[in-house]
């Protein structure tokens, strides 16, 4: 016949220790060692609190400043991490886990400047998350050439880490290196970033069908990335479902903020729609956020012609070309112009016309010209 267990086999390591600790409060051997039971049973607020009252008995040593670290990453203190760890390596613990903790938690406070600082190249080497939060880092700052070289160097150092793959994979995107963008995503599997990034590129090669399963797929991981409802809702414009182009691309748009492709997109989806107020609005956010980008004036050069604006129309048009000799919009504004020959009722027409109508070898029509541009950065 068994035995029940006794009362100490199935109580947690964590509640035997805070037992003791009611026998001897002030031992801070035994407060570190309960703060990191509590540490490995999830129970992060009585971590803390132990460690708490250990610093107000004794200063904290390294071990029990690192476990300190990891608590506030694990209460998304990010503050407080970020102190735990400069305290660390003021104190000469310089390790890169120390360093990389140190710069995540100071990104996800905000500080982005501080934490790219903390990232030298010997973390990064050492560490692949280390590498993945300094070339994301670099992309969101607009820094392509360091993003990229960095990006190229680790990524080959570094085979095989699906979130340095990611972010990898959405820069190439951005530097239209497709080549590098397919073999980053493929190494990263299922995140939901290489599945955006696949999309992008199904939908560049014209397979909508394509682009939107993987699209779908990635926003079933990750519903409000930006990326893939931008370009779920660019699939969705090219099929012709216009209310629910309109919502993806405003949602993806408002959570890029800064992205002037999708805010071009999330325009022209509105203005194939029929809204010509709500088109204006969105070119004059991306123009707002960026008057040297030649399609957010060559964008409003077409609206403004369609609102009859025929001498704006113009202005903006060679402002536009002037920025940019390839600028579709503007060629688009162009053509109108010649061709309604003042006539806003003509040029309408022919805008309506030419949204289907095929333009280079490819097949390819003004309307999927125009969604095209919502992949570009600007």
């Amino acid at each position: 016949m068994s035995q029940a267990p006794s009362p100490s086999a199935t109580t947690g390591r964590y509640a035997r220790l805070a037992a003791l600790l009611d026998h001897d409060p002030d031992n801070v051997r035994l407060i570190a060692d309960a703060a990191s039971a509590a540490f490995e049973e999830g129970q992060y607020e009585e971590a803390a609190a132990l460690l708490g009252r250990h610093e107000r008995i004794a200063p904290l040593p390294f071990e029990a400043l690192h476990l300190a670290g990891l608590i506030a990453m694990r209460r998304q203190d990010w503050e407080g991490a970020a102190t735990y760890f400069a305290r660390l390596m003021e104190a000469g613990q310089d390790a890169p886990a120390i360093r990389f903790n140190r710069a995540w938690s100071l990104a996800m406070a905000g500080k982005f400047d501080a934490a790219l600082d903390l990232l030298d190249q010997a973390s990064v080497e050492s560490l692949p998350q280390a590498a993945q939060l300094l070339v994301q880092l670099l992309h969101d700052r607009g820094d392509f050439d360091a993003a990229t070289a960095q990006a190229r160097h680790l990524f080959a150092l570094h085979p095989g880490h699906r979130g340095l793959a990611a972010v990898t994979a959405t820069l190439a995107i951005d530097i239209e290196d497709l080549e590098l963008a397919r073999r980053a995503a493929e190494q990263a599997g299922d995140h939901p970033d290489a599945l955006t990034t696949l999309g992008t590129l199904a939908l560049g090669e014209d397979d909508p069908d394509e682009a939107a399963l993987l699209f779908d797929a990635a926003l079933a991981r990750a519903p409000s990335s930006p990326r893939a409802l931008v370009g779920r809702g660019l699939v969705r414009m090219l099929g012709g479902d216009k209310v629910r182009a309109t919502a993806d691309l405003d949602k993806g748009a408002e959570l890029f903020g800064t992205h002037l492709g999708s805010w071009i997109a999330a325009g022209w989806a509105h203005f194939i729609a029929g809204d010509h107020a709500a088109a204006r609005q969105r070119f004059e956010t991306a123009l707002a956020l960026d008057d040297n980008f030649a399609e957010s004036h060559g964008s409003l050069a077409v609206v403004d012609l369609l609102d009859g604006k025929l001498e704006k129309a113009r202005q903006q048009c060679e402002v536009a070309l002037r920025l940019d000799r390839q600028c579709f919009s503007a060629a688009l504004a162009s053509m109108l112009l010649s061709a309604g020959a003042g006539d806003t009722d003509t040029a309408q027409r022919i805008f309506e016309k030419a949204l289907h109508t095929k333009i280079d070898a490819s097949g390819r029509t003004v309307a999927q010209a125009l969604a095209r541009l919502g992949t570009r950065l600007g």
